[in-house]
């Protein structure tokens, strides 16, 4: 995926509170970081594994994550960078980046699927649009190993423009899916108007399931909803044993999470490509 979160907002310096004053000006400084990194391409796509529930050693798909780079070439989570940039322009041109990175690897690597995030924000931005667009016509079988992914949060800010964007796409097979599942506030409504196919659930549920009842229970509850839908449901955040075993036992179909694999800038396919170029 992405991690989203708070917008960057705007606070009057003679109003703000010292710790107000200390959230804009850090979310100042991550904006023109971000927008330089934007501008001198210091941009990556990590790849993470969606492994099977049933056969752990098979991916399903890889999650394309957006990485930023500082000048010093460390690398930078979305989660890191996304709460400062989403409402701003320069989110959009971080999606534009993504679905070119993410396009890019897929006709690079024929045997890959692959899901990419990008916000509801970007539905109407028309470079975005171009970019698939144009992708779509070179390359018509492209769009049945694509995933896009908008988190549920995104999602219900505008849910007729989601609704209207994802019919749009169905003929060129593209699937869509819906991230963070249980942390946002969808209208279960929606689900009957919505076209996702699959559903990945919040890691906050996720995380020690094999210790906490609670989240057992919201996690049942939360996948029914999911295959009643006839979604694939995918758990995230697995990152023990012990909460794959679980997950397995409750029905849920793909598990995500640091257990089967860290997101890389060096996924399988360039490392195979190095060794054979050494």
């Amino acid at each position: 995926m992405a991690d989203r979160g708070r917008s960057a907002v705007s606070v009057p310096r003679a109003q703000a509170s010292p710790f107000d004053f200390a959230v804009n000006e850090n979310d100042h400084q991550t904006l023109s970081m971000v927008r330089e990194a934007v501008q001198t391409r210091r941009l990556r796509l990590a790849f993470q594994p969606v492994v099977l529930s049933a056969n752990t050693e098979r991916i399903g798909f890889y999650e394309g994550l957006m990485r930023v780079m500082d000048p010093t070439g460390r690398v930078i989570p979305a989660r890191d960078f996304m709460p400062a940039v989403e409402a701003d322009e320069l989110g959009r041109e971080i999606d534009c980046a993504a679905l070119t990175m993410g396009l890019n690897t897929l006709l690079r690597q024929p045997e890959v699927r692959l899901s990419i995030n990008m916000s509801a924000r970007s539905i109407g931005y028309p470079k975005w649009t171009a970019i698939l667009r144009k992708a779509l016509r070179s390359h018509p079988r492209l769009g049945e190993r694509l995933i896009l992914e908008i988190t549920e949060s995104s999602a219900m800010l505008v849910p007729e423009i989601v609704i209207a964007f994802m019919d749009s796409l169905q003929a060129d097979g593209i699937a869509f899916a819906l991230d963070d599942f249980g942390a946002g506030f969808t209208a279960i409504r929606y689900f009957r108007d919505f076209s996702f196919d699959i559903l990945k659930i919040d890691g906050q549920f996720i995380r020690n399931i094999h210790r906490d009842r609670d989240n057992q229970v919201v996690a049942a509850a939360l996948l029914a909803i999911g295959k009643q839908f006839d979604m694939l449901c995918v758990a995230e955040s697995v990152e023990h044993p012990a909460e794959a075993q679980v997950l397995q036992a409750l029905g849920f179909d793909c598990l995500q999470g640091y257990l089967f694999g860290v997101p890389t800038v060096t996924p399988v396919w360039l490392a195979d490509r190095a060794r054979v170029s050494a």
